[in-house]
């Protein structure tokens, strides 16, 4: 996975290089001051990620996202500023994250891992065995059996992941995150929850022709959406 960082404060640009090389695997590239240097440069290499400050010389951080959004293999964009004003305009043109000055180590740190498992789940290295994911947990990842997860539930832009007795976040959507997962075992049973078939305990008919879902082991009931109940039904044979 490689970067570029564009930053024209060399102390912020310093702090940044540090974080990630001492806490992701990712490989930086190449580093700039100059937006039109970097609109050169991207012409002929393929980069995966690009750190973008907003205010830098000769074009600005938000004209050259917009030039890669137009590219077939868009770069992740994180956008690095002191400014809180450009955030709207940042998240219409998909940036992956928009991270203010003076940087806080834990957001870096949870952005960089943030990043990374997207990374790996798009080029299909989330399971790093057929059986088992990486979770994490108070920095740590955690080997964890797939037949282990009971559910997953949407967190904002994350996905909080429920075993019998722990629970985990994968920093990424849980539509993106159900993507990595078997769906002979999980299904997307809500906007924000995803749940493990072989933990079901219960079918609990519900208002509109709904589900509630009682899982085995633990008090918790899933809710199945209208829009889901179909392919529920299906799946499960009623």
């Amino acid at each position: 996975m490689k970067c570029i960082i564009v930053e024209d404060e060399f102390i912020a640009r310093e702090e940044l290089k540090y974080f990630i090389k001492n806490f992701s695997n990712i490989e930086i590239a190449g580093e700039f001051e100059d937006g039109i240097e970097v609109l050169k440069f991207l012409q002929n290499n393929k980069i995966d990620v690009i750190f973008l400050d907003i205010n830098i010389g000769s074009v600005d951080g938000i004209v050259i996202a917009k030039n890669l959004s137009h590219f077939s293999e868009k770069p992740y964009i994180v956008f690095i500023t002191a400014y809180k004003e450009h955030a709207v305009e940042a998240f219409e043109i998909e940036a992956f994250d928009y991270i203010l000055k003076p940087y806080e180590e834990s957001r870096i740190k949870s952005m960089l891992k943030k990043l990374e498992l997207s990374y790996n789940s798009k080029n299909g290295e989330l399971h790093t065995i057929t059986n088992r994911i990486n979770l994490f947990k108070n920095d740590k990842i955690i080997v964890t059996n797939i037949d282990d997860i009971y559910y997953c539930e949407a967190k904002d832009r994350e996905t909080c992941v429920l075993t019998k007795n722990e629970e985990y976040i994968v920093k990424m959507p849980i539509s993106e995150f159900y993507e990595t997962l078997s769906k002979e075992m999980f299904f997307k049973c809500h906007r924000s929850y995803i749940v493990n078939l072989t933990k079901i305990k219960e079918i609990i008919p519900w208002f509109n022709n709904t589900y509630n879902l009682r899982l085995k082991d633990i008090p918790k009931e899933i809710p199945v959406s209208r829009s889901n109940v179909k392919n529920f039904k299906q799946i499960m044979n009623i």
